[in-house]
Parts: structure tokens; sequence; C-alpha cells
């Protein structure tokens, strides 16, 4: 696993780069993090260090992460995830070490992992895309609908849809990573990351920032 931060999504804005064309960019508080904890293949199974952010109040959280942040020497936390990391990687780390953005100073491109917005029960156009039946000529209050689902009697010996069909159900409100966004601006005094494009997630959403896994051929040129 890459270098990564938690983080919240302040919103979008805009700036203006060198040629003067307009960008469309989304603006992080990433950081301050502290390490909560550090797990060994020897004692845990598997190397990863975990990442604390955010300060709530004590009536907030619960004793078992009170008494777990304060190991750490931290106050106690709201959000925690952990980043696997290689043997040699988690030497580097110490408990109660404070993050903050000033880890992507040599970074160029970005990967953003959120939760994106909950839309409810959605029918199959919104979910999926579907153009719908026809507007006119016959079609009578179907004009939504996501059509046959069952025909696959001669199939299957019996009529019922297929496993993994595209039909009305939850819409949003998943894990979404976006890949390869490109890091304008880094601010570490106020711990904001400036990036290219946009961000799954509402605002003041909480964020995983980590340094691009994959980069295309034009991009991996950049860096």
């Amino acid at each position: 696993m890459p270098l990564t931060l938690l983080g919240k999504k302040i919103g979008m804005t805009g700036l203006y780069d060198e040629s003067g064309r307009y960008v469309p960019v989304t603006v992080l508080k990433a950081g301050p993090c502290h390490v909560s904890q550090i797990k060994t293949a020897e004692h845990d199974g598997y190397d990863a260090v975990q990442l604390a952010f955010e300060d709530v109040k004590p009536r907030n959280s619960t004793c078992s992460m009170i008494s777990h942040d304060a190991k750490a020497g931290v106050s106690p936390k709201r959000f925690h995830r952990e980043a696997r990391l290689n043997t040699e990687e988690v030497d580097q780390y110490v408990l109660g070490q404070t993050l903050g953005v000033d880890l992507f100073n040599d970074v160029k491109y970005v990967d953003v992992i959120g939760t994106s917005k909950g839309k409810g029960f959605a029918g199959g156009m919104k979910r999926w895309g579907f153009k719908g039946q026809p507007a006119s000529h016959g079609t009578e209050r179907k004009h939504r609908s996501p059509g046959s689902v069952g025909g696959r009697a001669a199939d299957l010996g019996g009529g019922r849809p297929k496993k993994g069909i595209r039909m009305a159900g939850h819409l949003g409100s998943c894990r979404v990573t976006t890949r390869s966004l490109k890091l304008i601006r880094s601010d570490p005094q106020n711990n904001l990351l400036v990036i290219k494009g946009t961000v799954p997630g509402p605002n003041n959403g909480m964020v995983m920032v980590r340094e691009a896994v994959k980069l295309s051929k034009n991009k991996a040129k950049e860096t």
C-alpha cells in the first residue's frame, strides 16, 4: 500500500492554470493523522499501520476506542482505517506519530477512496442508464419500465430472472475509488490538498487519499 492519509472533502472550486484554462478542483482536508496502532506479521499475521483522524468528544466515543487511542498517546478520534504496508515500511512508523500532507510533496497523482452519495431506491433508468420504452405508439404507462426480465424458460427450464440482471434497487452509498487524479497544490500549514476533478462522496464526507497505484503511459511519463 502506498502513502495514505485520512481526510474530509471540503468542496469544489476552480483554478486557472499557467495557460489560462479554468480547471475544476476539489479541496480536501487531509490529516493530521496519528498512528494509533502498528500491526506486524509476527503478532497479527500481516503488516499494517492504523491511522486515526479527527478529534471527537469522549462522550461520543466508546470506552474501548478511548483506551485504544490512549495506548498510542493520542486523544479520542472519530475515524480509524488501516493501510497495508511491507515489513520494511512498517519499521519507519512509530506509535503516536503525526502524519500530514507533507507526505505528498513529491507525489503528482493520487487515488481518492470515499463513499458515494446514497440515492435510495432507484429505477432501472436512473440506476443503469436505460433509455426506457417508446414514448408513443401503443406504450401505455410503461415508459420507464426496464422491460422483460424473466424470459429465459428455454435455457433454464423455468422462467426466472438471470443472476446479476440489472434491475431497480439500492443506488449509491457504496465504496468508490477514483484513480489517478492530478494533485494541483498542497498547503501543509492548513492540511489542504487541491486535486483536479471530482471526488466521491458529499461535502464533509470522510475520504482516504493515497499515492496513485496505477498510471497511464502519458501520466507515468510526468512522474
